[in-house]
């Protein structure tokens, strides 16, 4: 019987393999997914005394778009999330790890596509949401439960196909 489990033990790593073959590695699952939003209250990036919590908006189907000013694929997909989003829902954006304070001449320079951006300066925030990489979306409902995490840029076709079902199916 012992001689068996060597090649037991093979066969099951197998399996895992190969179904790690169909899983896509931009899809991260969340913990998060389900569950309420964490709290926060951080200040306003380029409004002096002015903070945001998402408290705020409770009652309203909500992003969270968490971007950095050294990303340069999240300000590529600045350019295009206004045009994609359409006004339809609000964007809140988090800014992580500012540590050179950019993003506020960047966002007043480029346009913000933003309602407003939070400064998430030691990037407490931004653990407590799990975020591993940037860009990274997360779609908050009207009881701040989180119903969506998105790792990676948004772009015209994952708006179409994940963000536009969903947000149709929380009535917007």
């Amino acid at each position: 019987m012992r001689r068996w489990i060597p090649l037991l033990v093979f066969a099951v790593l197998g399996v895992f393999l190969y179904l790690g073959l169909y899983l896509n590695p931009k899809e991260v699952p969340s913990p998060l997914v389900g569950r309420p939003a964490p709290d926060f209250t951080l200040p306003v990036v380029g409004r002096p005394g002015e903070t945001f919590s998402p408290s705020e908006v409770r009652g309203d189907v909500w992003l969270l778009n968490i971007w950095a000013p050294w990303c340069s694929v999240c300000l590529e997909e600045h350019r295009h999330l206004p045009r994609m989003v359409g006004g339809r829902v609000p964007v809140y954006g988090l800014t992580w790890k500012d540590l050179d304070r950019e993003a506020a001449p960047l966002l007043a320079r480029n346009g913000s596509p933003y309602v407003a951006a939070v400064d998430d300066h030691d990037g407490r925030v931004a653990i407590r949401y799990g975020v591993t990489v940037t860009p990274e979306t997360f779609v908050i409902d009207r009881d701040g439960m989180i119903r969506m995490k998105h790792v990676g840029p948004i772009t015209p076709v994952i708006w179409k196909s994940k963000f536009e079902p969903l947000l149709r199916e929380l009535q917007l």
